[in-house]
Formats: C-alpha cells, structure tokens, sequence
C-alpha cells in the first residue's frame, strides 16, 4: 500500500497563480475589447470629446497588447511575478492615460483602477499589492496635479483623486488578506485531505487483514465497504458485492437472511447491547454474526463483523477445557493403578484355573477391564483437544496412505472399501494425528453399520474451485440412523453398541473443532453420510 503524499506547494502555488494571470489576461482584453468598440461606434468623439483620434489611438493599442498578453499567458515560461508585476504597471499606466482623455469619465476610468489593483492583488504577494496601490495612487495625484496646473481645472477634483487613491490602498490590502486566508484554508484543506485518504487507505488495510469478516452498510442497508475475509466466510463473490456497491443495491438483494437479522437488530431496543455473537448457519458451515452502530441511531448503518463459529466456540470452551484437562487427568491417573492390580492379577488366576467356569468368569474380568482401559484412554484424548499441532497436509496423498493402512489394519478388501479422490489435489491445515484419529473412528464405524458388498463404504473428497473449504464424506448403505438417537448422536457415552465406550464421535466432532472443522452427518434409510468439512489452506 503506498500513502498519499501532499504535493509540493511551491510548485501548487505557482500553478494556481499560472490559471489565475489567464483569467485576468481574458479581464484585460475584454475591457480593452468594450472600450474600444464604444469609442468606434459612439459618436461625437466617443469616449473622448476633446482628443478621440489620440484616444481611439491608445485604445487600438491597448487592446493589441491585451490581446498579446492574453495569448502569452498560455506560453508564459519566465518567472511569474515578474510577468504579473509588469502587466499589472501597463494596466495602471493605461488606465491613467484613459483618466487623462476620458475628461468626462474619469469617475468610471477609476473604478476601472480600482478593478484592477483588486485582480493583481489577489493573484500577487503582499508587498506587490501596496506596490500596484502606491503606483496607482501617484499616478492618479500627478495626474490631477497636472490637470489642475496646466488645464486649469478645478481644484475640488482633488478631492475624488485622493478618495480614489485612498480606495486603491483600502481594496489591495483587504483582496491580499483575502488571499492569504484563502491560500492558508486551501493548504489546510489539501493537508487534511490527504490524511483522511491516508487515514481511508490504513483502515482498508486493516480491514483487509482482518481474521474476521468485516461489512459496512448505510442507510437503506447499502453496502459501504467490505473485506476479503468476509467474501471467503459468506461465500459470496468480489463480483456480488463490487455490482451491489456500484448499482446501490441494498443487502436483501443478495443476502436476504442476514439482510433480515440486521432488520431484527435495527428494530431492537437502542440501549441494549449484543455482546455474543448470533450463530448464523449457511448450508456447509456456521458463522457467528455481531452489529455495532455507526452512530447514535442504529437505521443509519452499522459494521457486520462475521467469524467462524466453529472459533467462537473454541474460545468458549477454553475454560471448561483446562479444568476438564486436569479433572480427567488425575481421574485416569488414580483409575489405572488399581486397574492394572486387577488386570496382573486376573491373568496369575488364569494362569492357575482349570475350571472352565472359573476360566470364563475370568475372561469376563479381563474383557470388562480392557473396556476399562479403552474408556480412560478415550477420556485422556479429551484432554489433548486443545494441544492442536497442525501443519499443511495434502489431501490426496494422505488420504491414499490412510486408506492403505486402514484396510490393513481392520482386514477390509479394497473391493467393499472405495475411495475416490479428486484430480486436483489441495492443502489443509490440520494436525495430522487428530484427523487420522476422526477418519479411523468413522470408517470404522461405517464399515460396522454396512451391508459389506462392492462399494458399501466410501470415503470420497469433494470441493469446488470458488469454495474456501473442502469436504471428506463416509459414506455407508446401512440402514441409517434412527431418529429418535439423531439428537443425541455426539453425545459423550452414547452408543448403540455392547461393546462401545460411545465417545467416538464426540471425541471426532471435538478434535474437528479444535481444528476449525465442522463434523455433521445426514441419514436415510439407505445409508448415513458423514461430512467433516474443512477450510483449505
């Protein structure tokens, strides 16, 4: 990301100096053009009664020259001041000619001066202002003094010159005040305008990076601004969201259900505040859903910030982990000293008994006290929940070798075990004997469920391209699950077997948690999937 830096000012002065000497050149030649054509086309003399020859003279030249001006101002490559300071003298000294012919206007030839000296002064720097006014206000004396002394005119007009000397100074230094404080809120304005660009820019980044999902909305629940992040978690596309943005499509439009929860939550009580996220559940996974205000009034907008359920779950069990962690710890502990008493004990028994009654009562002690043992070692495995060592695993190659070694272990032929792997292969991020631990255990029980013919279980990969997550589904043709267990399926303890601790899949849903994984399952009476889905990396 590269911030805005403010341009430098010297060269943005000089520019805007550069534009305003063009609209003062276009201001001369008009004038001149108005001036010039009036004294042509009046007649009695025009604008000069006593000399309109020398008058229509001057005027042509003033207007060949402000027509040169006009022209160089867009060609202009020497120092400006320089040019503004000698346009601005052959203005005065004009101005003070047509003062002197015009002896029937020289109130309107002045307000002319005035004009000028107001243009030059908001374009030039403080000390050239009170240069042009002093210019002009000589000018203007020494023309009265002459006109007095040598036309014999009267001397009251002596007063008019030094009101319209005394107005030059007054217009100049109050356009130059003018001009700085606008300079100075022109600079402000460019400074604060760049930091609230830069300021936009760090928030986007910020957002950008973000764990979470972030969605600003107005009024009308109009997208203002989003993150990647939010696009990976809804599901939606860059495409959605830029075409809602650009054609000011309100939320409904594209998200309906979440569009409805902000509704809800606008219509809520103002005081009340949402400290837990709303789980908000989409077709393969779980979002927890937040909203706070962007104002006072909660129709103006608000941030949607979205996380994955699965974390928020995560850290809400942190708690009753650790304590679970040391309870089943010192449980297990103080369990397995008399439990192997019992079991070297029972095998010295059976290594003595000759009674096949006796044998068998103690065959039942040796079965119950593997049970046993099983059961503390699944309880133990809870405590390991949150002792996560992922890394990234490629799905293809691992489930290949996984497939291999189950097949081996539980003597199962290749031709009632099918695995279907994906041609592209993807990286997960998991460890990797927590997932070995999920699939074992639900193979496992897959295969105890199905009918074993050719393809009864299957263990198959799905995913698409424009998804952020990845599916491992079991699959079996058994008889499904029956509903009146399906609520209570990953319940710790709850088996439908003998011989089953019925911590299975309540251990898989647990390690598919604390590894950002969902576990779910849908049944029929034609068989049970089981899907544990996954973000790919």
């Amino acid at each position: 990301m590269q911030l805005e830096t403010l341009p430098n000012f010297n060269d943005w002065l000089t520019s805007s100096k550069r534009r305003n000497i063009k609209l003062y050149s276009l201001y001369r030649l008009s004038v001149a053009s108005i001036l010039l054509a009036t004294q042509i086309l009046m007649r009695g003399g025009g604008l000069s009664l006593e000399q309109p020859i020398l008058t229509t003279k001057v005027l042509l030249i003033y207007f060949a020259l402000s027509f040169i001006l006009a022209g160089l101002a867009w060609i202009e490559r020497t120092k400006f001041e320089i040019s503004l300071a000698t346009q601005a003298v052959i203005d005065i000294g004009f101005i003070l000619l047509m003062m002197h012919l015009f002896d029937q206007n020289q109130t309107g030839v002045g307000l002319l001066m005035v004009i000028t000296i107001v243009f030059a002064s908001l374009i030039s720097d403080g000390r050239y202002a009170l240069f042009y006014a002093s210019i002009a206000s000589i000018g203007i004396l020494l023309e009265q003094t002459y006109n007095i002394y040598f036309k014999q005119t009267s001397s009251g007009n002596y007063t008019n010159a030094v009101l319209l000397s005394v107005a030059c100074f007054a217009t100049a230094w109050l356009a130059h005040t003018l001009a700085r404080r606008m300079l100075t809120s022109e600079r402000l304005a460019s400074e604060r305008g760049v930091d609230i660009a830069n300021l936009a820019k760090i928030n986007a980044l910020i957002t950008q990076e973000m764990p979470n999902g972030v969605l600003v909305v107005g009024e009308s629940q109009l997208l203002s601004h989003y993150n990647q992040q939010f696009t990976a978690l809804t599901g939606l596309t860059d495409a959605q969201l830029s075409d809602a943005m650009a054609h000011k499509k309100p939320l409904a439009s594209f998200a309906p259900e979440l569009s409805k929860l902000l509704s809800e939550w606008a219509q809520s009580e103002q005081d009340s505040k949402q400290s837990d996220a709303i789980k908000f559940s989409l077709p393969d996974r779980d979002l927890g859903i937040r909203f706070l205000p962007v104002s006072q009034s909660r129709a103006s907008g608000a941030i949607i910030f979205v996380e994955d359920w699965s974390q928020v779950q995560t850290q809400a069990h942190q708690v009753k982990l650790a304590a679970l962690g040391r309870l089943t710890a010192n449980i297990a502990h103080e369990i397995r000293n008399p439990l192997s008493a019992i079991s070297h004990a029972n095998q010295l028994l059976q290594e003595d008994n000759t009674d096949p009654a006796t044998s068998r009562m103690l065959q039942i002690i040796s079965d119950n006290v593997q049970r046993v043992d099983q059961i503390i070692k699944d309880v133990l495995e809870l405590n390991r929940r949150d002792r996560t060592n992922q890394e990234s695993i490629q799905v293809n190659h691992f489930m290949t070798e996984f497939y291999q070694q189950f097949c081996a272990v539980e003597k199962i032929d290749d031709s009632l075990f099918t695995l279907k792997l994906p041609k592209e292969d993807v990286a997960i991020f998991f460890d990797r004997r927590h997932i070995n631990q999920i699939l074992w255990n639900l193979c496992k029980n897959g295969w105890r469920h199905c009918k074993k013919n050719k393809g009864s279980l299957v263990l198959a990969i799905k995913f698409s391209r424009n998804s952020q997550f990845i599916n491992l589904q079991i699959i079996d043709d058994g008889d499904g699950i029956a509903p009146s267990i399906q609520s209570h399926l990953f319940e710790p303890f709850m088996t439908t077997e003998k011989t089953g601790t019925g911590l299975g899949l309540y251990i898989a849903r647990e390690l598919a948690e604390a590894n950002g994984a969902k576990l779910d399952f849908t049944t029929a009476n034609t068989g049970t999937v089981f899907t544990l889905n996954i973000k790919k990396v």
